[in-house]
């Protein structure tokens, strides 16, 4: 896979998780991906999206960074959201937050196979504090 193509099948994924179109998922996910070095599989990969989407009802993912090399993509990703209740251990409890997840994929036979990912908590407890 050319880096070029990498990067329009990952904004195309991530397309997908915007319009919440699960049917999909699996056409960029591999059954057996592992994530944060625990294999959760793809009905994991999905159930922890659908989580994220019922705590954060105005998720929307924005890439602020990508970086191409196949197999692996890095991207910083951006949020604007208003978590429902607790979100990372912080009651956010519905207020307005921006913050940033690094992220890092491996792909294998153009579907994501492993997951790296740290969501920058600092940041969110910053805007919370005052």
């Amino acid at each position: 896979m050319t880096p070029n193509l990498l990067g329009d099948t990952y904004r195309d994924y991530i397309a997908c998780l915007n319009q919440q179109d699960w049917a999909k998922l699996d056409y960029f996910v591999d059954h057996e991906v592992i994530h944060n070095g625990q294999p959760i599989g793809l009905r994991g990969y999905l159930e922890m999206l659908q989580g994220n989407y019922r705590e954060i009802p105005d998720l929307l993912f924005k890439i602020e960074l990508l970086i191409c090399d196949p197999p692996r993509v890095a991207s910083r990703l951006r949020f604007d959201c208003a978590p429902r209740g607790e979100f990372l251990g912080v009651a956010v409890n519905g207020r307005r937050v921006s913050f940033a997840e690094n992220v890092f994929y491996e792909f294998a036979e153009a579907k994501i196979v492993r997951v790296w990912s740290v969501i920058d908590k600092a940041a969110i407890e910053a805007q919370l504090a005052g």
